[in-house]
């Protein structure tokens, strides 16, 4: 039986803390504070009437599902010897894993927000998608967006960063209630994300990769992307839909690759609206500094429009 479709309102939840900025790397790291400024900032004049949240942080308790508890202990340890690097692109700093826990609430909540008929955002950092159910990597701690699909039964994840994530396909790999989507460009970091990579056990057929090649034009990205929307995602009929929201398959970004313009995420936003399903999205990559808070407000402004419209698909 088909569920009946999402009531869409006019401006969208945001979920962020200021604390968010206390997880810090070394200078010249390109998962800075300023990745967050520019997003508020941006918000801030284009949009004051949006209302901002403040998250509660996600508990040892809440992560267990997602993560071992070996890994949740290791990270909450490395506190200790902060600042400190968990491997070579991921480092902790002393306000790291109060970051991390908040980033991680932020995504529950606004999980929890879309399913109570307010689409919402999780604008925070460290993101999380890399991170696996026992290991940091990939400048992730805690999988922000795995602890958002707990908050549902049934939960589609579209990932549209244009690195794989590899730590959420992992927690839900024999998982036959989350479909995970995946777009990204391969071969890149972090090795993973084939088109045979499907899912195992009981959650075969529930990971769908469609990995592009470097330089990979906008027309070609959007049309798979269309494609999978509109037909295994539309079939599988989730009651909750989650965007892993990394905009560094932004054209120029400085480690990105694909040729995605502003307006293409706009158009995006706008594809997974057709299927009339609640909406939360989780804030990855992105780390061109001028262009990301524009993606993130075509984004934005394409969730809070109302009912969906058609995309314009070449």
């Amino acid at each position: 039986m088909s569920r009946a479709p999402s009531r869409y309102t006019s401006h969208v939840i945001l979920f962020s803390h200021t604390a968010c900025n206390a997880h810090r790397a070394p200078l010249g790291h390109p998962e800075c504070p300023e990745r967050l400024d520019s997003i508020v900032k941006a918000i801030g004049i284009a949009r004051a009437g949006w209302k901002w949240t403040e998250p509660r942080p996600a508990t040892r308790e809440e992560l267990l599902p997602i993560h071992t508890a070996g890994h949740v202990e290791r990270v909450s340890a490395a506190q200790e010897y902060a600042p400190t690097q968990l491997d070579p692109d991921t480092y902790l700093s002393d306000g790291s894993v109060r970051a991390a826990l908040l980033a991680a609430g932020a995504a529950r909540d606004a999980a929890r927000s879309a399913m109570a008929g307010k689409p919402a955002a999780a604008i925070v950092r460290p993101p999380g998608h890399h991170a696996t159910r026992d290991r940091a990597m990939g400048f992730c701690l805690f999988n922000n967006v795995a602890l958002a699909a707990k908050q549902a039964k049934r939960v589609l994840i579209v990932d549209w960063d244009v690195h794989h994530g590899n730590g959420t396909q992992d927690i839900f790999y024999e998982d036959p209630d989350v479909l995970y989507f995946s777009t990204h460009r391969w071969p890149f970091y972090p090795g993973t994300g084939s088109r045979a990579e499907t899912g195992s056990g009981r959650g075969l057929g529930f990971t769908i990769n469609r990995p592009f090649p470097w330089n990979t034009g906008a027309a070609t990205f959007k049309a798979e992307f269309a494609a999978v929307i509109d037909g295994p995602c539309r079939k599988f009929d989730p009651e909750l839909v989650l965007i892993s929201a990394g905009f560094d398959a932004w054209k120029n970004d400085p480690i990105g690759g694909l040729n995605l313009e502003v307006a293409d995420f706009a158009e995006l936003t706008e594809i997974v609206k057709g299927l009339k399903r609640p909406i939360a999205s989780v804030l990855e990559g992105g780390y061109d500094l001028e262009a990301l808070p524009k993606c993130v407000m075509a984004h934005l402004e394409a969730l809070a429009s109302g009912e969906p419209r058609k995309a314009a698909i070449p």
